[in-house]
């Protein structure tokens, strides 16, 4: 079981989820999981964006192609979680979460890397710190697991768009930039989102 240190040790986070979330899920989980659907769908559109940007860089190409594919697994399998309990899934509005980290990026190469792999990595981390939440709060027996067979890999992908990140600063930089990102990522969820969303 991971313990309470796990996501400060592993993933860089500066705070854990408030139980605001947790209220949020026990009062709207069909929501929670239609995003969380939505959520990988975006997660291998990510990949994908950075594949197609950063097209010179052979290591970050094949880490992506496989998280792309990881992602899209992790899609079909929320999909017929969905079917299976006869949830709809639709389009829904995103929540601000993203749309607040990803406007910290800088604008300007190789700092716009840095951070677009950083930011991608500390979605992975809040991902992971959440889905062992869920494993651990949720009194479904079927999600309980389904959500511990998940966070690991949410962990992996967060060493490795660390590490990519390394590609374009020094040690140095991509060790103060996140920081920064994931102090700013910290105070993004604490403010919180009125929508029910994996992030929220």
């Amino acid at each position: 079981m991971a313990g309470p240190e796990y996501h400060h040790r592993m993933l860089h986070l500066h705070s854990t989820s408030p139980d605001r979330w947790l209220a949020q899920v026990d009062q709207n989980l069909n929501d929670i999981l239609i995003d969380h659907a939505h959520c990988e769908q975006k997660a291998a559109s990510t990949a994908m964006h950075l594949m197609f940007e950063y097209v010179e860089n052979e290591d970050l190409r094949q880490e992506m192609t496989e998280i792309i594919a990881e992602e899209l697994e992790h899609f079909h399998m929320v999909l017929a979680l969905l079917k299976q309990r006869d949830i709809r899934f639709y389009k829904m509005k995103p929540g601000t979460y993203g749309r607040k980290l990803m406007g910290l990026c800088r604008r300007q190469e190789p700092h716009k890397a840095v951070d677009r792999l950083l930011v991608a990595g500390l979605i992975e981390a809040r991902s992971c710190e959440r889905f062992v939440l869920l494993r651990d709060h949720l009194q479904d027996t079927q999600l309980s697991d389904f959500y511990g067979s998940l966070y690991e890999s949410e962990a992996r992908h967060h060493a490795t768009y660390v590490r990519l990140a390394q590609s374009y600063g020094d040690d140095a930089e991509v060790s103060s930039r996140l920081e920064a990102l994931a102090e700013a990522e910290a105070k993004i969820i604490a403010d919180g989102c009125e929508l029910p969303r994996v992030h929220s």
